[in-house]
């Protein structure tokens, strides 16, 4: 604890005008560094939350919270599994759904996923149904074989609602003329947006009535899309599950789908604040120069203090409240700058963008062409105290050193 001695002098040191210009402005640019530091840091850390955040909500848009299927290659009795899982109290919507690949030829060629649904039980598992921008999901009438394209995949096609596209599926029929694909021609009805390249470029949706007619399943399914009360537990719900429906069916959540991805997202997460907390470091510890340099320029002022009777200890807490005070200054100024920043991301990167004449996140090359931010409270907490400790770490030697002064040898040529 300082004594109150220590906390005056050390804060008048502080404030003081220094003879030495240069020792000043050392003394600023530390602040400024420290400031700039926790600043970039919490900007950072921020738009990486809020890059997370963005992915899982759109992603979870398109997949389910978890999916069930066949250990085979369809599932047949996907009615009484619906039945059994519907009784689960955390489990508030199951849909059953059919997904191929497939080829489509409109203007122009290109590969897509087609996704047969029935529309009115998909609005109970994904947000679908909130991202048309143009028909909507009950126009996908069974029998007519209507179709809602990405758009990206529309774009890809070009075909926009009310053109016709051909779909070539891989399921070959046998004619006198040999194997040939089955081909249908659908009639775009809607366009969707989920605003992640990956799904408006290449998914696509039907009624899944068309969709067992077109790759010939009959009655069955792929399996069966459910929606949760908290994604969160879909890891213990889809074993729970699993243990309920017996060996011969498998429960997926969105975590084993996507593992990798946001295994990757949390890494880059830990590897950037572990760079920018070494930067926040390296500005902190030019205070080490900072009060090197006053502690040669105070050495009378230390040597009179001590004949005065101040112990080697108060001289040591006298230069850490100097230290520490320039780095809670910078850090404070480093906190409210990244906060401020960080909480006008979306507002300050497209108007850079249309200044500048640039795109950030191009649609094409991310994942998402926003940058989303989130601020979250304990992460600038957590930054500020990694800021305040590397500063108290770096007023320690110069301390030392101002605290083993001999007044002797430091009064000889005054």
């Amino acid at each position: 604890m300082f004594r109150p001695l220590a906390l005056f002098i050390g804060l008048r040191y502080t404030g003081a005008k220094r003879r030495n210009f240069f020792i000043s402005f050392i003394s600023a640019a530390s602040m400024i560094g420290i400031a700039l530091g926790v600043a970039a840091l919490i900007v950072v850390i921020s738009v990486m939350n809020g890059f997370e955040q963005e992915l899982r909500s759109r992603i979870l848009g398109m997949v389910a919270h978890a999916t069930v299927s066949s250990l085979g290659e369809d599932l047949t009795d996907w009615r009484g599994a619906e039945q059994s899982i519907a009784q689960h109290p955390k489990v508030v919507g199951a849909a059953p759904y059919v997904e191929r690949e497939a080829l489509f030829q409109g203007r122009r060629v290109s590969g897509a996923i087609v996704r047969g649904i029935l529309p009115e039980k998909e609005l109970a598992v994904s947000d679908l149904g909130k991202k048309m921008i143009e028909g909507s999901l009950d126009d996908l009438k069974p029998g007519e074989f209507g179709i809602v394209l990405g758009l990206e995949l529309s774009y890809a096609l070009g075909a926009r609602v009310g053109d016709t596209v051909t779909l070539y599926a891989p399921q070959a029929r046998v004619t006198p003329a040999g194997m040939i694909p089955t081909v249908k021609r659908f009639r775009v009805v809607g366009i969707f947006e989920v605003g992640m390249y990956e799904y408006d470029r290449g998914t696509s949706v039907i009624h899944m009535a068309d969709a067992q007619k077109l790759f010939r399943m009959g009655d069955a399914v792929t399996g069966l899309r459910l929606q949760l009360t908290d994604l969160f537990d879909a890891w213990s719900v889809s074993e729970e599950l699993s243990d309920k429906l017996g060996g011969g069916l498998m429960v997926r959540d969105w975590t084993q789908q996507h593992a990798n991805f946001f295994r990757a997202i949390r890494t880059e997460k830990m590897v950037m604040f572990i760079i920018l907390s070494m930067l926040v470091g390296i500005a902190a510890f030019n205070l080490v120069s900072t009060l090197v340099m006053v502690v040669t320029d105070k050495q009378a002022d230390i040597a009179i203090l001590r004949t005065m009777g101040a112990s080697p200890g108060q001289i040591l807490r006298v230069f850490m409240v100097q230290g520490i005070t320039i780095g809670v200054v910078g850090t404070l100024f480093g906190i409210a700058l990244g906060v401020l920043i960080a909480s006008n991301v979306e507002t300050l990167v497209p108007l850079l963008e249309r200044t500048f004449g640039f795109k950030a996140l191009p649609g094409d090359v991310y994942y998402i062409n926003q940058l989303p931010s989130e601020l979250r409270p304990f992460d600038v907490l957590k930054i500020g105290l990694v800021a305040l400790a590397f500063s108290a770490v770096a007023t320690l030697y110069p301390a030392w050193r101002a605290s083993r002064t001999e007044p002797a040898r430091a009064l000889r040529y005054e």
